[in-house]
């Protein structure tokens, strides 16, 4: 289903099967709304009892003022206490149904192939399970409240007016549905706005969060004018849209006002005339303060509900893309036979005939075939966009193969369990990730029962030690997000030691001492060649520096491997590898 486009009905079913769970909180919050409303429905009765009671100038029965009085102190107390009882069970429901939406939606990102979260924005995504879930909250809690308030006000008021004047009731009756059709009817017409204003308020979010986690670049190249251009671009759709879906949503509130204000001067009008007149029936003045009581609280639910309409449009609007994010197609399950591969495997792994694209139609990689024996060091050099770090893709299984095998330990991968495949290697990325938390935390990701000697000796190994030594509280300094208030050269270096800590079967290196400077590099090269002795390794590098002591280098150009072989063979072939080795050492 695109739930883009899923009609009310069908987003209103999805909402329930997410309340049902918490049924008790829905009995409670419907039967103390019974009980507040079906209490609150007694005293039109009771005032109307107390007029009548006052029947003129020194005629007024005191003892029955007093009895009435006195109902009407402890009726006004009960529904005090069954509205707060009320509020909070509503609230209760509410927000622990928005929890299981929210975990719904995070827990999600677990079973989401990787090109999902490539192809959407980072902010929009966020902004579905932050914004669009509280969005859902809040017409949930408003539609919730009224829902039930309004069933108990609608039905008791009937029945009241039709014990106190059945013809005057059936006015009431025929003239209500007015004020509902209005209300149907600007619902309709700001539908689009709504959904509209939802999906720009995600790309606002993309496009922040891109901009805020770049914001260096954009002072450097100087683009933070344009940048800020872009932001106003977006903002002012989303005014214009936002504006169009108030307008609408503010439309329908005094348009059903309206419609129930002509059903109250009516009402009030026939019950004078009953009142003089005795046609269509009887009434005493008593009967026509209660009948005008019960007619606004008969129309007040309409009221209510076209007052909310903003909230519970953009509900349906959020829910719809929240809704998207928890249906959108998984990643592939591994097989109910899948095999899981041995803690410490031998290493061995390599491509035969493999074809891959990351877009239908337009091949990345053809007919891709090597290996690697276990032990052996194999890098991987090409020019940019030549598929380098899509070998270290294919072979975690964040993407799969179009054509083609890809084995480990002589295993097909697909055969294999992803979390055992994952488990044997270990990945140091161009890209450094670091979450805010101490360096200590950094460092023990991968293996958060580490001790506190183990760490440092990774730290030692990294060659990380000696900047994090003269940071002000060492291993337990806390960084910011993402590794705020580090250089580049110290993240990454962090991230080496988080692999080396762990000590992975298999080594997987996409340009690991690439912010490095070239001293830190040769001794982390080291470290890496003694912890990449007798473990499989593969090597993606611009730096040919870095490979020259590789088993096995693979050239790669135009989607395939277009040259093989040790350093001094492929220098001595003149080929590809010659050109890339030459502009960069007699360039």
């Amino acid at each position: 289903m695109r739930w883009e486009d899923a009609a009310p009905r069908e987003v209103l079913a999805r909402i329930v099967s997410y309340v049902r769970p918490h049924r008790g909180l829905v009995a409670a919050a419907f039967l103390t709304a019974v009980g507040s409303q079906g209490l609150a429905l007694t005293v039109p009765v009771l005032v109307g009892l107390a007029i009548d009671a006052v029947v003129g100038p020194g005629q007024v029965a005191w003892g029955d003022l007093a009895w009435l009085m006195g109902c009407l102190a402890c009726v006004v107390a009960a529904v005090a206490l069954l509205q707060w009882l009320q509020g909070y069970t509503t609230s209760r429901l509410t927000y622990d149904t928005v929890r299981d939406l929210r975990d719904a939606a995070y827990g999600k990102f677990r079973r989401l192939p990787v090109s999902y979260i490539d192809d959407h924005p980072h902010g929009d995504i966020m902004s579905r399970v932050v914004n669009d879930a509280d969005a859902v909250g809040d017409g949930l809690l408003q539609g919730v409240q009224q829902l039930f308030c309004g069933v108990v006000a609608v039905v008791g008021t009937l029945a009241f007016m039709f014990w106190i004047s059945p013809a005057i009731a059936v006015v009431v009756v025929v003239v209500t549905p007015v004020s509902v059709l209005v209300a149907a009817f600007i619902a309709k017409v700001g539908h689009t706005s709504f959904a509209a204003q939802q999906e720009i308020q995600g790309d606002l979010g993309g496009y922040v969060e891109e901009h805020v986690s770049n914001q260096r670049l954009l002072w450097a190249f100087g683009r933070a004018g344009e940048a800020e251009k872009g932001f106003a671009a977006l903002n002012d759709r989303l005014y214009t849209v936002g504006e169009r879906a108030q307008f609408a949503g503010s439309l329908t509130n005094p348009g059903t006002r309206f419609a129930n204000n002509v059903v109250y001067a009516v009402v009030a009008a026939i019950g004078c005339w009953a009142c003089l007149t005795g046609f269509p029936g009887p009434l005493s003045i008593g009967g026509v303060q209660s009948f005008l009581s019960y007619t606004t609280q008969y129309t007040k639910p309409f009221n209510d509900i076209s007052g909310v309409m903003t909230q519970l449009q953009t509900a349906f609007a959020s829910a719809r893309r929240l809704f998207a994010l928890i249906d959108a197609p998984e990643m592939e399950p591994d097989p109910a036979d899948a095999l899981v591969l041995p803690e410490e495997p031998a290493g061995e792994m390599g491509f035969s005939d493999v074809s891959f694209g990351y877009e239908p139609g337009r091949p990345l990689l053809e007919g891709l075939t090597w290996h690697a024996d276990p032990g052996e060091r194999v890098a991987v050099v090409g020019p940019t966009g030549c598929g380098k770090t899509t070998l270290i893709n294919l072979l975690l299984r964040f993407y799969d193969a179009d054509s083609g095998t890809i084995r480990v330990d002589g295993r097909d991968t697909r055969a294999l369990t992803r979390a055992s495949l994952r488990r044997a290697f270990g990945m140091v990325l161009q890209d450094t990730w670091l979450f805010e938390g101490t360096v200590a935390d950094n460092i023990a990701y991968g293996r958060p029962d580490a001790t506190r000697e183990e760490v440092w000796a990774a730290a030692e190994r990294a060659f990380a030690a000696d900047f994090i030594e003269r940071m002000p509280e060492g291993y337990d300094t806390v960084v910011g997000e993402g590794g705020a208030g580090l250089s580049q050269g110290q993240r990454q270096l962090l991230c080496i030691a988080r692999v080396m800590l762990v000590d992975p079967p298999i080594l997987l290196l996409d340009e690991a001492t690439s912010s490095i400077d070239t001293r830190t590099e040769a001794l982390v090269q080291e470290a890496f060649d003694a912890m990449m002795a007798g473990r499989t390794s593969l090597v993606v590098a611009h730096r040919l520096s870095t490979v020259r002591s590789a088993d096995q280098i693979l050239v790669m150009g135009r989607g395939t491997i277009v040259e093989r072989g040790t350093h001094e063979e492929l220098l001595a072939l003149g080929g590809e590898y010659a050109k890339l080795y030459r502009s960069q050492f007699e360039g």
